[in-house]
């Protein structure tokens, strides 16, 4: 448990948590690795989980129709993948893919939310980070369609 500790410790997601905390929070937490090629979910699955990426990367694509999948964003190494399971019906919104051996640390949604109903300022903090990385999955989201579609023309 004592690498767990350090890997989040150095991550940037935990960036300024209390090693309490960090060891709260690793109760929920476990190592896994994903082959390339790999699906790690897919859209409209039940999302339980997020992912701490320490090694590798991951594409989120989603399906658009006379399209095809199309890749969202790419993620790598220090990056937070999944927020889904956050909010009911807690479905996941994208398809998630390890371009490479990717390995991360997967923290179980449910065991989270019942320390997280335990200390709400914990919760606080943790929705602040986790706006930063919906907003974020937005944004990307929000370019690769303007570069699909072009930016038209407003009448």
């Amino acid at each position: 448990m004592q690498v767990l500790d350090k890997v989040l410790s150095e991550h940037p997601f935990f960036k300024g948590f209390k090693d309490s905390t960090l060891e709260l929070l690793g109760e929920c937490a476990r190592p896994v690795q994903f082959a390339a090629g790999k699906t790690i979910f897919r859209e409209g699955e039940p999302a339980d989980s997020f992912y701490l990426l320490t090694h590798g990367l991951v594409t989120l694509d989603i399906h658009l129709p006379g399209k095809g999948p199309v890749t969202i964003q790419t993620l790598q190494e220090g990056e937070v993948l999944g927020w889904a399971w956050l909010f009911p019906p807690a479905k996941w919104h994208f398809d998630a893919c390890a371009l490479q051996l990717t390995r991360a640390i997967r923290f179980d949604g449910r065991c989270l939310m019942g320390k997280l109903e335990q200390n709400p300022e914990l919760g606080f903090e943790l929705m602040k980070r986790f706006s930063q990385v919906i907003v974020e999955r937005l944004q990307a989201a929000r370019l690769q369609l303007l570069d699909l579609y072009g930016s038209g023309t407003r009448t």
